[in-house]
């Protein structure tokens, strides 16, 4: 988001169905009442909002969680082109095991990224995935494959930016932005150089055969 942030023909939108998804779940979230005083809960108005919105500027990039996509009608995603950010997940378990305690399949996101995929291609709107580690390898090659596969030129402003919060983040941002706010770029790619305990090879083995169908719609970089 805030790489897109930098272009001057695209205003970006974050998390619209937040607040829906608060609503539907129950979920206790830091900020919660905050976040459905600030935002639209009907997350079907919020769509249909998006899809009609007319602005001056050319791009609308809304972030979206998968998750947050919650009994909604799937035909509320055709107006739009989709991508997805994805991790490996031999590297994002240890990272989600230093947050918490006990991790489990839905805790990774994965059963909801592939949910949607399997929606958007119902609809005619397969998307397309871009890996996380390609992302952070090579920056510049990675937005540019993303730009065009959008049909948008790419702009080299999208590399960097100013640290601090920006005017277009949600309410939640104080909880879960620091990390962001503190960048001006793309963080180069390291190996975390951790291991995936034993009690959760499992996990990693439900978590790989998800993510495997995901990559079948990863662009090359």
């Amino acid at each position: 988001m805030y790489s897109f942030a930098q272009r001057r023909d695209t205003r970006v939108v974050d998390e619209p169905l937040y607040a829906h998804y608060l609503r539907v779940s129950g979920a206790a979230h830091p900020g919660r009442e905050e976040i459905l005083a600030a935002m639209p809960t009907d997350g079907c108005r919020v769509m249909l909002g998006l899809a009609s919105e007319e602005c001056e500027a050319e791009v609308l990039f809304a972030k979206q969680m998968a998750h947050h996509f919650v009994d909604l009608d799937t035909a509320l995603l055709e107006p739009f082109e989709h991508f997805l950010l994805l991790r490996d997940p031999i590297e994002m378990l240890p990272s989600l095991l230093e947050i918490l305690d006990e991790v489990t399949l839905r805790d990774t996101g994965l059963p909801d990224q592939v949910r949607l995929v399997d929606g958007l291609e119902s609809v005619g709107r397969a998307p397309f995935c871009i890996e996380s580690k390609a992302l952070l390898l090579d920056p510049e090659r990675a937005l540019r494959a993303i730009c065009a596969r959008l049909d948008v030129d790419f702009d080299p402003a999208m590399l960097t930016w100013t640290p601090g919060p920006r005017p277009e983040d949600g309410v939640w941002a104080r909880w879960w932005y620091a990390n962001v706010h503190q960048s001006t770029g793309f963080q180069p790619w390291h190996p975390s150089g951790r291991a995936v305990p034993e009690d959760h090879l499992e996990l990693l083995e439900q978590c790989l055969a998800l993510y495997r169908r995901l990559q079948c719609f990863s662009i090359s970089v």
